[in-house]
């Protein structure tokens, strides 16, 4: 009997992000933006360019007007596994 190959459907379709800003979320609440340079199968992302908005860690060291602070990454290797949030940087649009 042939075994029947399953292929993996991709629920969301990165290619059309691809050279353009996106905001990631990862697990535990780290926020990174930048431009999305590559992808896989896993969802891991390479982007450059990135800025990692850093949360508070009380009330008091949040700066003014409620605004993070952040910090430049320059290029960086997302994994997969971690990530819970992908959108485009210039605002919510529905990509799934």
């Amino acid at each position: 009997p042939q075994r029947e190959e399953r292929k993996k459907e991709v629920i969301l379709d990165l290619a059309k992000f691809v050279d353009k800003r996106i905001r990631v979320k990862f697990q535990g609440g780290r926020e990174v933006q930048g431009i999305l340079k590559g992808y896989d199968q896993l969802m891991n992302l390479v982007m450059d360019d990135v800025t990692e908005y850093l949360a508070p860690v009380d009330e008091d060291s949040s700066t003014a007007g409620g605004e993070r602070k952040t910090r430049q990454l320059g290029l960086a290797v997302l994994r997969g596994t971690a990530l819970t949030i992908i959108s485009p940087a210039d605002g919510f649009e529905q990509i799934a």
